[in-house]
């Protein structure tokens, strides 16, 4: 079977949406690292709908940070590649024309600096995970991990900065996709201090010139294996090496803030509000905060799938609460945190949303990286009910299951404390690990002050999920 590209349209299903506008008239005009199958399921289709919408010169050059995988993939394609919507309905096949380039920065990273100061680049977005912000447990930058790391998004925005400043080139827009508390804010706040570091005239100039807006993103994008991309080519015709299939729900709230112009990205239903925090909050605790939860109790139980663990009677009743109960209270207990949604009929959707048989999102893709994605999702909402006298027993189990998910339970742990996580468990064990890690001085400690009975009950817990099955007796 053909591979897709230019050269192979015509092979193509003609039930496959074409984009709706010329590719080679639109010059490159947002530069995005962290080239995955999130940005190409949200953020390229949000800008190839604005760009069908009349948009011109949005087009993306995205950087891969790190593998060759998604260069290789895109590359010998044109950089097309088709998005497959799978839901309740018949699957939706869109092509999507907005990404022109993708380059690796490990081979060329004077060509990522070049791609940022082009004058003609307005906006950088990013989706790089939450490990690739270096923070410390105080929220700063750790600049000695920065400086270890080699080439950052701090070393490439810095350089990239920098020349623009240097050039005359306008000032920037930089966009975190990426699922943090206040992402804009912590970005800038960051990048700023590298900036302290390297150059105080480009730290000057990016004060002045640059937005750091805030956003909340919400798509299910599973991880696409070797028979998904099989299916994908039986269904159009030709062999997609790039296929993304993700669910029709999509979202993307940004704060209105810019610093020139921008694509309308509204056009495929983009919020542009004042504040952010309210949607996001919200997005974190109650779907991520839930996401996580049935990725370790999963694991645990054996599970692979979102749609397996949902379905199991003992894991389901601890997300409910988890979701309708703890996660939504802690929202109304913080003013405005909720951004007026209707938390009983999030949640109604978002159980809808994981019970999909039709997008095997894999537990163990939702499990990484554990230690910087559980502080927001779960230790902040349980430390605003325990300002309010409320307990999280719903939370508190999930926070069992990681805790035996990081000793190496369930599945083998990817995380970027995964050695120091081990150490603990090696000095501490299942009586004092809790108090190794959340108590004054621990290694995740500051958003939640466990009490003795918080430590107790995750004590229990542990017990309880560390147990053997029940041995099942049948008659006859």
């Amino acid at each position: 079977m053909p591979r897709l590209s230019r050269m192979t349209l015509d092979r193509l299903d003609p039930a496959v949406a074409r984009p709706g506008y010329a590719r080679d008239e639109q010059a490159i005009g947002i530069v995005h690292l962290g080239i995955g199958a999130f940005h190409r399921a949200h953020q390229a289709a949000y800008t190839d709908a604005a760009m069908a919408a009349g948009d011109r010169d949005w087009a993306i050059a995205g950087v891969s940070l790190r593998s060759a995988g998604v260069r290789d993939a895109l590359v010998p394609q044109d950089s097309l590649y088709t998005l497959t919507e799978r839901g309740a309905q018949a699957p939706r096949v869109a092509l999507i024309g907005a990404i022109r380039d993708v380059i690796v920065a490990p081979e060329a990273p004077a060509a990522v600096t070049a791609l940022i100061a082009a004058p003609a680049t307005r906006i950088v977005t990013l989706t790089v995970t939450e490990k690739a912000y270096f923070g410390r447990p105080d929220g700063s930058l750790d600049i000695a991990a920065v400086q270890a790391a080699g080439q950052t998004i701090f070393h490439h925005l810095a350089a990239g900065i920098a020349q623009r400043r240097a050039s005359g080139a306008p000032g920037l827009t930089i966009v975190s996709c990426d699922n943090l508390a206040h992402n804009g804010a912590l970005l800038h706040r960051r990048l700023a201090a590298w900036l302290d570091r390297v150059d105080n005239a480009t730290r000057d100039w990016f004060e002045r010139e640059c937005a750091c807006p805030a956003t909340m993103v919400d798509r299910i994008v599973p991880a696409v294996d070797a028979a998904t991309r099989d299916d994908v080519a039986a269904a159009i015709g030709v062999y997609d090496a790039a296929a993304i299939v993700t669910e029709p729900f999509h979202q993307w709230v940004i704060e209105d803030r810019f610093a020139g112009a921008r694509p309308r990205w509204e056009v495929a239903g983009a919020q542009f509000v004042g504040d952010v925090a309210a949607f996001e909050r919200a997005k974190l605790r109650m779907l991520n905060g839930a996401h996580s939860a049935l990725a370790y109790l999963g694991l645990l139980a054996g599970h692979t799938f979102v749609h397996e663990a949902v379905a199991d009677t003992a894991i389901a009743p601890v997300v409910e609460r988890l979701m309708r109960q703890e996660a939504a209270a802690s929202l109304a207990t913080e003013r405005g945190s909720g951004g007026g949604i209707d938390a009983r009929d999030y949640a109604d959707r978002l159980l809808q949303r994981f019970r999909n048989p039709g997008l095997p999102h894999r537990l163990s893709q939702i499990a990484t990286d554990g230690s910087q994605k559980i502080p927001q999702r779960w230790l902040e909402p349980m430390a605003a009910n325990a300002r309010a006298g409320r307990s999280s027993p719903a939370t508190l189990r999930a926070l069992a299951a990681w805790l035996l998910h990081i000793r190496g339970d369930g599945a083998p742990v990817s995380d970027p404390l995964a050695a120091p996580l081990a150490a603990l468990w090696a000095q501490a064990g299942s009586t004092g690990i809790a108090e190794a890690l959340f108590a004054e001085g621990g290694l995740l400690a500051g958003q939640w002050h466990p009490n003795a009975t918080d430590l107790a009950l995750l004590r229990q817990e542990m017990s309880d999920l560390d147990a053997p099955p029940p041995v099942r007796h049948h008659d006859g």
